[in-house]
């Protein structure tokens, strides 16, 4: 069964990788206080289970929480442990969304061709990954897409900047993955609020404020 991907002021995700669990909150509550709901820490941050358990205890329950990088079923179980409710993968794998499924998870698997992006839907992704979205280019996702379900979500991610949202505009994709271009390793909270900020500004420009 599916998850529906849920209603966000945007849709925007927020990529921690590399975070350190003593800079989470701190980092995490910037992010969100910036106007980005979803946060994922992949799971080759440092101790990315107890980020993710701070994160997701300490946030409103509006905000949708999880990780990044998740390869097996046992990570699922983890995360699940751990609060979170968001799954991001590189790849498509059974047994991976099959647990995710069991546990009520909003999933955002990776995806490059058409057949990857037909047997995620099938497993009951909320959403598709495109990954790397810099290598496929705005053009060839819309290639994809115009063979998937009209009501499928499509993300953008990897590469992927506010510099690119107008891009992705035109052939109707509005859920981006912001990773390096958000935060890096080092980054102090006040350059990642102000990433996260000029982010949140660039989207409402292109798609408006409020739009989900």
């Amino acid at each position: 069964m599916t998850v529906p991907f849920p209603t966000l002021r945007r849709r925007l995700v927020a990529i921690l990788r590399g975070v350190k669990p003593d800079e989470t909150l701190a980092i995490g509550a910037a992010v969100f206080e910036a106007g980005i709901e979803a946060i994922e820490v992949p799971l080759n941050s440092p101790d990315p289970f107890r980020s993710i358990e701070m994160l997701a205890s300490s946030l409103p329950k509006s905000a949708l929480v999880g990780a990044g990088t998740v390869l097996t079923a046992g990570q699922v179980d983890s995360l699940h442990r751990a609060g979170g409710r968001l799954l991001v993968s590189p790849n498509i794998d059974r047994s991976v969304m099959e647990r995710a499924v069991h546990h009520g998870m909003v999933t955002m698997p990776g995806v490059f061709t058409p057949t990857e992006a037909f047997l995620a839907l099938s497993l009951g992704a909320s959403a598709l990954k495109f990954f790397p979205a810099s290598a496929l280019g705005a053009k060839g996702i819309a290639a994809i897409m115009a063979v998937l379900p009209k009501e499928t979500i499509a993300g953008a991610v990897g590469g992927v900047s506010e510099k690119d949202f107008g891009d992705y505009a035109k052939i109707g994709v509005s859920t981006f993955g912001l990773g390096s271009s958000l935060y890096a390793p080092g980054l102090s909270v006040e350059a990642v609020a102000g990433r996260a900020i000029a982010a949140v500004a660039a989207w409402d420009a292109v798609f408006a404020t409020g739009a989900s």
